[in-house]
């Protein structure tokens, strides 16, 4: 295990430095919009005070800061740096592959209509061109095993469009499972990955396409994330936006024809939030430094202990408790008085503690947790003894 996540326990006072969160409150929304690391915040202050004394070379220095950021980037990705597109929101990757492709009326994308909307809505829109999407079914929300899968696929099936995890059950997606169907059938698979970069180990190579923004589980800034295209599909996926800086351009003159920059700098097409790379940069470098496995297993010890105390006090949990399906999200309800979790979810908010609220289909509030490594059993405890003064 890291000394990073020893010291987690150990060392009130450098966990209040390095994660300034922890300070006034207790930050359990990493799958929301996570509480920026002090690493990532420096990294950011830094360029804003380069910024304001000097001139900022793009050509030379930032360019190859950027190429170090690829290069963190394929380090938690499992991947090769030139197949990383920096770019953000989530919704942009996945907006850029539904775009780029040529797709051919009848074609099927398998997805699913209870994932975040970001991972739904460039697929429906397909619907305008004579695409057919098939929507998955499972009997428990979110949970898309690999029979399901295989079960929806037919011979006119194009792509698989999932995610990695389910942002309301936490449900995580078996993706070697689900990419050994793909492959066998030779269909494109495309990854919403936001719910488990940075959390569980996310090898980009057994997907064709990925997006993933930095604000939950990377630890990193909004709108700054990583877009991953395998290398062999960078002709299958036409880029669909063009500028300047994804189209060769010597000495910034425009050429008779459209000759596109290798790797994922191709879907990149102009100037990119530099700012937030580097902070983001700094996150994934926190991440890989302890060990995107040894992060894993410590999620995994802070829900046991949440699903403990949660069980005890008559709530209902929804999605995987342990295993390989399970995540750092843990979602719950009260199955008596279910009217009773907005005003829980109040009374965890006058308390400082940091939560996120979420409806399913039916219109269930549950209240959703999701600690990251830093988090510790006595802030958790700390949460009980709230939730036990609320009196739900």
């Amino acid at each position: 295990m890291s000394d990073l996540l020893s010291r987690v326990e150990a060392d009130e006072a450098w966990r209040r430095d390095t994660f300034p969160a922890c300070r006034n409150r207790i930050f359990l929304a990493h799958a929301a919009v996570t509480a920026l690391p002090q690493v990532a915040v420096d990294a950011m202050n830094q360029f804003n005070i380069d910024s304001s004394t000097g001139e900022l070379d793009y050509s030379r220095v930032l360019l190859k800061q950027m190429d170090r950021v690829r290069e963190s980037g394929s380090r938690l990705l499992e991947c090769g740096a030139d197949e990383i597109a920096l770019l953000g929101p989530t919704s942009l990757g996945l907006s850029l592959v539904a775009n780029g492709i040529d797709w051919q009326e009848g074609d099927e994308i398998i997805t699913y209509l209870d994932d975040y909307p970001a991972n739904v809505y460039p697929w429906k829109k397909l619907e305008e061109q004579g695409v057919k999407v098939v929507y998955l079914k499972p009997e428990k929300v979110g949970e898309i095993t690999p029979e399901l899968v295989a079960a929806a696929i037919s011979p006119k099936t194009r792509m698989l469009a999932l995610a990695s995890n389910n942002f309301l059950s936490g449900y995580r997606l078996d993706v070697e499972a689900v990419s050994e169907l793909a492959a066998k059938q030779d269909i494109l698979f495309c990854l919403d990955a936001i719910q488990t970069v940075g959390a569980f180990p996310t090898d980009a190579k057994l997907v064709d396409f990925l997006s993933a923004d930095s604000h939950k589980w990377m630890l990193g800034p909004m709108t700054a994330g990583l877009f991953y295209v395998k290398r062999s599909r960078l002709e299958t996926l036409e880029p669909s936006l063009i500028g300047a800086w994804n189209v060769k351009s010597p000495n910034f003159i425009a050429q008779d024809a459209v000759d596109f920059e290798p790797g994922g700098r191709r879907y990149e097409p102009g100037v990119l939030n530099v700012q937030g790379l580097l902070g983001m940069k700094a996150s994934m470098d926190l991440l890989t430094g302890i060990g995107v496995n040894n992060v894993a297993v410590r999620l995994l010890e802070l829900k046991s202990h949440l699903l403990e105390g949660l069980d005890a006090k008559g709530f209902k949990i929804i999605g995987p408790r342990s295993g390989a399906n399970a995540s750092g999200i843990s979602s719950f309800t009260h199955p008596e008085r279910p009217n009773s979790m907005p005003a829980l979810f109040e009374k965890l908010t006058e308390n400082d503690i940091v939560a996120s609220f979420r409806h399913d289909r039916d219109g269930v509030p549950y209240i959703r947790f999701s600690p990251h490594f830093y988090n510790t059993h006595a802030e958790i405890d700390r949460v009980f003894a709230t939730i036990d003064k609320a009196g739900t």
